[in-house]
């Protein structure tokens, strides 16, 4: 499914808000998608076509899947990295080509007070080195016409492959990807093995991911529009600050700088823009790692489902749903989810009857199922995320499990009360 479709198919099922007028790019849009939650399509936006909150729900990424919201990470668990790319030599993307750059023209967006500049928030940055192929949304803040400062997170693979190129005094060919099919947007935000982010693509959407090349030798799929260039071996800027899920700013530092060559995009490209701690930023944050946690905890006991959690900025906060068989499986789920997602603070183990879903069913099983003395896991001084602002400086933190099953001998206790039909 392209881009557009994707729009078109929000539209006819009414979930898509347009907003006519013109609209600044400079606080103003941000603040009516934060406003809005729901996709919102600005068709003037310093006279060009936006859309915020594209993925900004569970229900679009399961409508997207073809799978109901409760099975959505049993479908991404049991897929593999496997699908079919195929190379082509034309794209409606280079409906446009234009050599000579000035990316003021495009409605890269100001968010919040305090920003450093405006930023590109879903930019898919391609790179390739050495035989190596990465696909990975970065943030990139605008320097001026030509010059953008990427936030390269080590030791991840944009920033390996960079830190091999300035090794040898060489820049890293890139290529930034800007409105695409949501399906590889969700792909290069997921930890797969290196090099296989289209191909994990391809095994979601079920069918082939098309890909052309670049001038500078990326190969990218079809989209709105593509910016060609190189990161600087050894050229840093500041960057920041920046609002990360937490929705506080993250620090200043200095990053790599990406000098862009060529602009290639369609005839009325549409933006794409994601409002930084939104829906839309917690959802590509958190929902990818969800997977992984569901396949360590399943390798400790029999596991149900996982969500990382809304208020836990859907990467803080997990809860795990399992199907108990002997005491101590609750604790072991809580190592297992803390080994597969580092970041993760704090984690509840909840047992079938919970709704993993619904905040008020978690804190009742916490609230009568928990024993302060016996089912909960404190772990002190472990690394934690850098995102979390309470975290030290070292980077450590302190990490809580909680054990919300029930105790087996006692399973009476617990049970719910019904109404019969």
């Amino acid at each position: 499914m392209s881009f557009r479709e994707f729009i078109d198919r929000l539209k006819e099922n009414g979930k898509l808000v347009e907003v006519q007028k013109a609209v600044s790019p400079k606080f103003e849009a941000s603040r009516i998608a934060k406003q809005t939650k729901a996709p919102v399509l600005f068709h003037d936006i310093s006279g060009s076509k936006v859309i915020m909150n594209l993925l900004g729900s569970r229900e679009e990424l399961a409508a997207m899947l073809k799978v109901p919201k409760e099975e959505i990470i049993s479908k991404l668990s049991a897929v593999s990295p496997e699908g079919e790319v195929r190379l082509v030599s034309d794209s409606p993307t280079l409906e446009v080509v234009e050599d000579e750059v000035d990316l003021t023209k495009l409605p890269i967006l100001t968010h919040f007070e305090k920003d450093g500049a405006p930023y590109l928030t879903a930019g898919i940055v391609v790179s390739e080195y050495g035989g190596t192929v990465n696909a990975s949304i970065h943030r990139l803040m605008l320097l001026g016409k030509d010059r953008l400062a990427a936030r390269l997170v080590p030791p991840r693979h944009t920033y390996l492959l960079h830190r091999k190129a300035a090794e040898k005094g060489e820049p890293l060919p890139v290529a930034i990807v800007l409105g695409c099919d949501p399906t590889i947007i969700y792909a290069t935000s997921t930890r797969v093995p290196v090099g296989k982010e289209f191909e994990y693509a391809a095994a979601l959407r079920g069918g082939p991911i098309e890909l052309f090349e670049c001038e500078n030798g990326v190969k990218v799929p079809h989209s709105e529009i593509v910016l060609e260039g190189y990161i600087e071996p050894w050229e840093r800027a500041d960057e920041g600050p920046f609002v990360d899920i937490t929705g506080t700013y993250d620090h200043v530092r200095k990053e790599p700088v990406i000098r862009i060559t060529r602009v290639l995009h369609r005839k009325d490209p549409i933006y794409h823009g994601i409002l930084p701690a939104g829906p839309e930023h917690l959802l590509m944050m958190g929902v990818p790692y969800e997977p992984r946690i569901f396949r360590a905890v399943g390798e400790v006991t029999t596991v149900r489902n996982v969500v990382l959690t809304e208020g836990g900025c859907c990467y803080l906060h997990a809860v795990v749903q399992i199907e108990k068989q002997t005491e101590g499986d609750g604790k072991n789920a809580i190592m297992a989810a803390f080994a597969a997602h580092t970041s993760l603070k704090h984690v509840v183990v909840v047992d079938e009857d919970i709704d993993i879903f619904d905040p008020n069913d978690v804190e009742f099983a916490i609230a009568t199922r928990v024993k302060g003395d016996t089912d909960l896991m404190i772990i002190p001084n472990v690394r934690g995320s850098s995102l979390d602002p309470r975290g030290a400086p070292d980077g450590t933190t302190t990490k809580i499990g909680i054990d919300a099953t029930k105790v087996l001998v006692e399973k009476e206790n617990f049970e719910r009360a019904e109404i019969p039909e």
